[in-house]
């Protein structure tokens, strides 16, 4: 195991992760996108985002985007490379506001949290349709890990505080068990090929009808590559 920093609330630190990966000249079988914040107060990244969708949702964008001529050399037809991103059910509840992408206009923790999950999916079925069209051995799939007892809830009211600590042997899955899902996607020859799908207890289910609306997912795509300023698509991936 080699660790090698980055941070995913500052568009610098992941281009310069970036750079020290591709200095060393390794394959990349395997990308998991599971960084996240959750139910912050109002603040901001480095670079002016709003926290939730500046971390949660950009930095995986922005990191998915800069290895991905690397995944594609790694692929092969019989071995694709994976990328899994991590999003959440609370994507059911969101709602995208292309219009208001930052929550300028009206900020909560819960609406906030939920558009960046929900962008999460929205992202993995645009980034899929994209890697078919190209016809490139890599496949992405997104992951609900459920409901797991981590240091994500330290910034929810103290009596879900106090809830949590009472309920979570009963309610809450341990790390290893919410990571499950995510390993299953990554490793498992039953999803050797498949990407594009939607898991939950190692199952495909069904994500947010909104989430298959591929007009949304276009125009996302197209305002978050003019916010960490990459080139769109239709320049990188046919």
């Amino acid at each position: 195991v080699e660790f090698l920093y980055c941070d995913l609330a500052s568009m610098k630190s992941i281009r310069q992760f970036v750079q020290r990966f591709r200095a060393k000249n390794c394959p990349l079988h395997v990308l998991v996108n599971n960084a996240g914040v959750m139910l912050v107060p109002e603040r901001k990244t480095e670079d002016g985002f709003e926290e939730h969708f500046g971390l949660n949702y950009l930095g995986h964008f922005l990191l998915t985007n800069l290895l991905l001529d690397t995944l594609k050399q790694s692929g092969t037809h019989s071995h694709n490379a994976r990328i899994i991103t991590v999003s959440s059910a609370t994507h059911y509840v969101g709602k995208l506001h292309l219009n208001d992408l930052q929550s300028r206009c009206s900020y909560s923790p819960h609406g906030a949290y939920a558009q960046s999950k929900l962008a999460l999916v929205l992202f993995t079925y645009r980034l899929q349709h994209l890697l078919t069209a190209n016809g490139s051995h890599v496949t992405a799939n997104v992951v609900d890990p459920g409901v797991v007892n981590t240091e994500l809830y330290k910034h929810v009211f103290w009596f879900v505080k106090v809830v949590k600590w009472m309920t979570a042997w009963l309610f809450f899955k341990t790390p290893e068990e919410g990571a499950s899902t995510t390993i299953y996607a990554a490793v498992s020859p039953e999803m050797e090929g498949a990407g594009g799908c939607y898991l939950y207890n190692e199952e495909r289910t069904k994500s947010a009808d909104v989430a298959y609306d591929e007009e949304l997912q276009r125009r996302l795509w197209t305002e978050s590559c003019k916010m960490v300023g990459i080139s769109d698509e239709a320049s990188r991936l046919p």
